[in-house]
C-alpha cells in the first residue's frame, strides 16, 4: 500500500474561501501501510507568482501552524503537503487546495449598508420587504470577481438575472450589534463583458422580525431591512474596480409581502411578473425609491468560522390524507426543518398555501404547540404557465402541512404523484462524521431520531425547537449535547463561533446568560441570572470540542469567559462552598415535574449547582493546564477540591446515599466524581435499585438524562442501563419510537399513551436535549472513544449487553476514519477496529483484556457471557 495524502484543509473550513484567519492553521489525512507513522512533513505554499517549502520534524498532522507569513485580505493561496516517515518512506504530493482570505481589516470596506425609504409600522408583523438593484458595467480581460455581502436582516443576492450561492438565512443570527457575518463569494463566472445588474432579496430574519414567545418583541437589533455589498472585479492588466451599495442604489417593494422565522411566507407571482427581469442589465428601475444608509461600523464584520445553512436534502411526501373536517393534509412521513417547494398551474390570484405542524391530533394538523407561531406559506399565482416556489426567509419544524391547492381534488393528488410537492431540508451544511447501528432495529430508529433532531436544531445557532415562537439559543440544552453533536457532525468551527457568542454576550459579573445570542423575555428570564448546568456551557463545552477536535485555541478563546464563570460562582457560593441559593433550573423537566413547573424535579436543584459549580472548577483547572497556566491551574484544582468536599459532607450521608434520593443526584455525584471510593459502589448500586423500583423507565431531566447511562456502566450495572435503554413505557427513549416520533421529543410524554398532547405550553416534538443519550450508544455500546484529545489516540471499548447480538460505531476523526464492530457469536466476541493512519489505540474487551494497537485493521477475539458484563466496570468517570 502506498503513502496517500489528502488535499490539506484549513482551521475548521469545509471551503476556505472568504475565512478571517490570516496564518490559517493546516491539517491532513494519510493513508499509509499498518503501523506507519509520520516523522516529518514539508509544506508548498504557493502565492501568485512566489512557491515556498517549509519542514518540519512533526509526526503530528493536525492544526499545524502556518508556514509562511501571514495573507493579506483577498490574498489567495495554494498549499499542497507531503509527509516521510519514521521509515525513511516519502509520500508524493498531496493534491493541491486553496485558501483565500476575506477582508481582514475594517479599512477594506468602503460598502455602506443601504435599504429602501419608506415608511413603515414598526410593530407590525407584516411590514413589506425590498427588493435592491443597481446596473454596472465590467471590461474585458476580467481575472476574478468577487463579492462580499451581509445584510441587516437576511439577503439573497443575484447578478444578472442568477441566484449568487446556494446558501440560506444569511449572514445568520449574531450578536448583532458587536458582531454580523459576512459571506464570500466566488462571483467570477457571473460577470458579463459589458452590462450587468446586481440585485438583493431582503427579509426580516431574526434582525428585526418577530423573537421570542407569548406575543415577543420586534426590532430588537434594529428597524431597517440593509444590505452591505461590495463586488471587486479583478482584470489581467491588474487593475480593479468596486462596486458597492451606496446612493446609486435603487429599492422596490418585493414580491414577497410578509416574511417571518415563527409565521412564515406570503408571495405574490403577480408582482414577481410586473418587476420581471429586476435584476438584469437595462432594467427601467426609474419608478424605484432612492436607498438611505443605515450605520454599520465595519469593525464589526467578521468572516464566518462555520459552514452557513443550506438545503441538503429534499423528502416528498409518503401520504395525502384527507382529514375529518375534509381538508388535504400532505405526511412526509418524518419530522424535519425546513420549507416547501411545489411546481402548480392555475390561474391568477388563485393561492397555494401551506400550514404547517408536527403532529396530527384527532386526524387534524395540530397547532397548540407553535403557540403564537402562524407557521404558513402562501403564494399568489401569476397564471402564466408552470410556476415554481419555495419560500426564502423562513422555516418551519415540520411533518405534516395542511395544503389549499388550484383545482379540484385530483389536482393535488396528480401534483402529489408527479412529485411537484416536496419538502426541502435545512441547517447548517455540517460534513457528517459519526454512524452507529446495532442488531436492535428500535435503538437504531432512537438514534436515527437523535440526528434527526441535531439536524433541525443546528440552523445557524443550536437552538431548542424550530417549530415554535421561540428558537433561541439555549445555553444548558447545547451543553449537555455537545458530546453527541461532536461526533454525528464536524461541529467546531460552527460551536466555535457560538461559544464565542457566549462569552460577548456574558455580562461583566460573569453571568452566562440563559440563550445566545439574548433577546428580551418575561419575567422569568429578565434579568438574566446565573443558572447552573446553563451558564456551564462556557466551562464544559470548550473542553468537549478540545477533546473531540483537539484544538488548544478554542480553550484559549474561551479561557476567559470560563474563568468568570466559575469566579462567579466562588462569590456566589461564598466560603461554605456550596451554592445553594438563587433560582435555579435544576434537573430541568424531570418526568415527576408536573407540566406547568418543569423545574420542580425530584433532585434538590441546589445539589445540582453545587454538583456544576466542582465540576466546572475542575474544567477551568484542566483547561489551565493544557495552558500552561500553572498558578490558575493550582488554584482552580484547590477550589474544586474544596467544592468536592462541601458536596460530600452536604449531600452525601454516611451509608453512601445521597440526601436526594434519586437517579439524577446519584448520576451526577457518580459522574462528575464527587462521591468517595469507599461510597462509590453504593451510589452504583442505589442507583441501579432506583432503576429497577421506577420499572426501568427514566426519572431524570435534562440535567441527568446524559449521564445516568454512564454513571450506571462505571459502576458496573451496565445491565441496568441497557433496561433504561430498552424500557418501551413511558417515560422512556423508546416509548416515542414506539409512538412513531422521528425526531427527540422535549418531554418524555410529549404524546401522552391515550395520543392526546401534553398539556403543557411548552410542548416540542423536535428537542435534541433528551438525546444525548447516544453519546453513550456511541463510546459504550459500539465502544468508541477519544482516549487523547482530538482522537490522537483511540479507547475501542464495546459493551455488549441488553441481548445485542452486534452493532458498530465509525466516526470521521481529524485523522481519519476511526471505526468499530462487533459481534457476540456462542460464548465468543469477535471486534473488527480500523485505526486510522496517525494514532493508536487500545482495544478493552469486557473482561479487561487489553490490547494495544498501532494503524490499520485490528480483529480481536476473547470469551463473553452475561457474567463478563455484570462483572466488568468502566473505570472512566470522565
Amino acid at each position: 500500500m502506498s503513502i496517500v495524502v489528502a488535499a490539506p484543509t484549513f482551521e475548521h473550513h469545509r471551503h476556505a474561501l472568504g475565512i478571517g484567519e490570516s496564518a490559517p492553521r493546516i491539517s491532513w489525512k494519510t493513508q499509509a501501510p499498518a503501523g506507519w507513522r509520520q516523522a516529518s512533513y514539508e509544506l508548498e505554499v504557493t502565492r501568485g507568482d512566489e512557491v515556498s517549502t517549509a519542514s518540519a520534524t512533526d509526526d503530528d498532522s493536525v492544526l499545524r501552524a502556518w508556514p509562511s507569513h501571514p495573507l493579506a485580505s483577498r490574498e489567495r493561496a495554494v498549499v499542497r503537503v507531503r509527509v516521510s516517515g519514521d521509515d525513511g518512506s516519502v509520500s508524493d504530493w498531496s493534491e493541491p487546495a486553496a485558501v483565500e482570505t476575506g477582508l481582514l481589516e475594517p479599512g477594506d470596506w468602503s460598502a455602506m449598508a443601504v435599504g429602501a425609504n419608506w415608511n413603515e409600522n414598526p410593530l407590525s408583523d407584516e411590514r413589506r420587504p425590498s427588493v435592491l438593484r443597481r446596473d454596472f458595467a465590467a471590461r474585458g480581460g476580467l481575472v476574478s470577481a468577487r463579492l462580499y455581502v451581509t445584510a441587516h436582516g437576511v439577503y439573497e443576492v443575484e447578478i444578472n438575472g442568477n441566484r449568487v450561492g446556494d446558501d440560506a438565512m444569511s449572514p445568520g443570527w449574531t450578536p448583532y450589534r458587536q458582531k454580523l457575518r459576512y459571506y464570500t463569494y466566488d462571483v467570477t463566472d457571473a460577470i458579463d463583458e459589458g452590462p450587468n445588474a446586481i440585485g438583493a432579496w431582503l427579509g426580516d430574519g431574526w434582525y428585526r422580525g418577530r423573537m421570542g414567545w407569548r406575543g415577543g418583541f420586534r426590532n430588537v437589533f434594529g428597524t431597517d431591512l440593509s444590505l452591505l455589498a461590495q463586488l471587486e472585479l479583478r482584470y489581467s492588466d491588474g487593475s480593479t474596480e468596486t462596486i458597492v451599495t451606496d446612493g446609486d442604489w435603487r429599492a422596490a417593494p418585493s414580491p414577497i409581502l410578509h416574511t417571518g422565522n415563527y409565521d412564515g411566507e406570503t408571495y405574490d407571482a403577480r408582482v414577481a411578473a410586473e418587476i420581471a427581469g429586476w435584476s438584469r442589465p437595462g432594467f427601467d428601475a426609474a419608478g424605484w425609491s432612492r436607498v438611505v444608509a443605515a450605520h454599520r461600523d465595519p469593525a464589526t464584520l467578521t468572516a464566518p468560522e462555520g459552514p452557513p445553512v443550506r438545503c441538503t436534502q429534499e423528502v416528498a411526501p409518503v401520504e395525502l390524507l384527507t382529514t375529518p373536517s375534509g381538508r388535504r393534509v400532505l405526511d412526509f412521513g418524518q419530522n424535519l426543518v425546513g420549507r416547501p417547494r411545489f411546481r402548480v398551474t392555475g390561474q391568477a390570484g388563485d393561492v397555494v398555501r401551506f400550514r404547517t405542524a408536527e403532529v396530527l391530533q384527532q386526524g387534524e394538523i395540530y397547532t397548540r404547540p407553535l403557540r403564537d407561531a402562524k407557521s404558513t406559506d402562501e403564494y399568489v399565482l401569476a397564471g402564466d404557465g408552470v410556476e415554481e416556489w419555495e419560500p426564502r426567509f423562513t422555516f418551519h419544524g415540520f411533518r405534516y402541512a395542511e395544503i389549499e391547492w388550484p383545482g379540484d381534488a385530483d389536482a393535488l393528488e396528480a401534483a402529489v404523484a408527479a412529485g411537484d410537492i416536496v419538502a426541502r431540508v435545512y441547517h447548517t451544511d455540517m460534513e457528517r462524521t459519526g454512524w452507529f447501528e446495532s442488531s436492535n432495529a428500535r435503538v437504531d430508529r432512537l438514534h436515527e431520531n437523535v440526528v434527526w433532531s441535531m439536524r433541525g436544531n443546528f440552523l445557524d445557532i443550536p437552538t431548542d425547537c424550530p417549530q415554535r415562537d421561540e428558537r433561541i439559543g439555549w445555553t444548558g440544552d447545547l451543553q449537555v449535547f455537545a458530546p453527541t453533536a461532536s461526533f454525528l457532525y464536524d461541529v467546531s468551527g460552527m460551536l466555535s463561533s457560538w461559544l464565542k457568542d457566549v462569552a460577548i454576550e456574558q455580562l461583566p459579573d460573569g453571568t452566562v446568560p440563559w440563550y445566545v445570542p439574548v433577546i428580551p423575555a418575561d419575567k422569568q428570564w429578565t434579568p438574566i441570572r446565573p443558572g447552573a448546568a446553563w451558564g456551564d456551557v462556557a466551562t464544559f463545552t470548550p473542553w468537549t470540542l478540545y477533546e473531540r477536535f483537539g484544538d488548544t485555541r478554542i480553550l484559549r478563546d474561551q479561557y476567559e469567559s470560563a474563568k468568570k464563570w466559575v469566579d462567579l460562582l466562588e462569590r456566589l457560593a461564598g466560603e461554605d462552598r456550596l451554592w445553594d441559593e438563587g433560582f435555579q433550573l435544576g434537573d430541568w423537566l424531570d418526568p415527576a415535574a408536573p407540566p406547568e413547573d418543569p423545574a420542580d424535579a425530584t433532585t434538590d436543584r441546589y445539589l445540582v449547582a453545587t454538583a456544576y459549580f466542582a465540576r466546572s472548577a475542575d474544567r477551568v483547572a484542566r483547561m489551565a493546564e493544557v495552558l500552561g497556566h500553572d498558578d490558575d491551574r493550582a488554584r482552580y484544582a484547590e477550589l474544586a477540591a474544596e467544592v468536592r468536599a462541601a458536596f460530600t459532607a452536604t449531600y452525601v450521608r454516611e451509608d453512601g446515599r445521597m440526601t436526594s434520593d434519586a437517579q439524577t443526584a446519584y448520576s451526577l455525584a457518580i459522574a462528575f466524581e464527587l462521591v468517595s471510593d469507599e461510597h462509590l459502589a453504593t451510589a452504583g448500586a442505589r442507583l441501579a435499585e432506583l432503576v429497577e423500583e421506577a420499572g426501568h423507565r427514566i426519572a431524570t431531566g435534562f440535567v441527568g438524562t446524559p449521564l445516568v447511562s454512564d454513571a450506571l456502566t462505571v459502576t458496573g450495572h451496565a445491565d441496568a442501563a441497557y433496561d433504561l435503554l430498552l424500557e418501551t413505557e413511558a417515560p422512556s427513549w423508546l416509548y416515542a419510537v414506539l409512538q412513531g416520533g422521528t425526531t427527540i421529543w422535549e418531554r418524555w410524554d410529549s404524546l401522552r399513551p391515550d395520543g392526546t398532547v401534553n398539556p403543557g405550553t411548552m410542548t416540542s416534538f423536535n428537542h435534541y436535549a433528551l438525546g444525548a443519550v447516544a453519546d453513550w450508544l456511541h463510546r459504550t455500546v459500539a465502544g468508541l472513544a477519544p482516549a487523547a484529545p482530538g482522537y490522537r489516540s483511540i479507547r475501542f471499548a464495546p459493551t455488549p449487553g441488553g441481548g445485542f447480538t452486534h452493532a458498530r460505531a465509525a466516526h470521521e476523526t481529524p485523522y481519519g476514519r476511526a471505526e468499530i464492530a462487533w459481534r457476540v457469536d456462542g460464548g465468543s466476541l469477535r471486534v473488527d477496529v480500523t485505526v486510522p493512519t496517525g494514532t493508536t489505540a487500545t482495544v478493552e474487551l469486557p473482561g479487561g483484556e487489553r490490547h494495544e494497537v498501532g494503524s490499520g485493521s485490528h480483529r480481536i477475539e476473547g470469551a463473553w457471557s452475561a457474567r463478563t458484563l455484570s462483572a466488568s466496570g468502566d473505570d472512566s468517570r470522565s
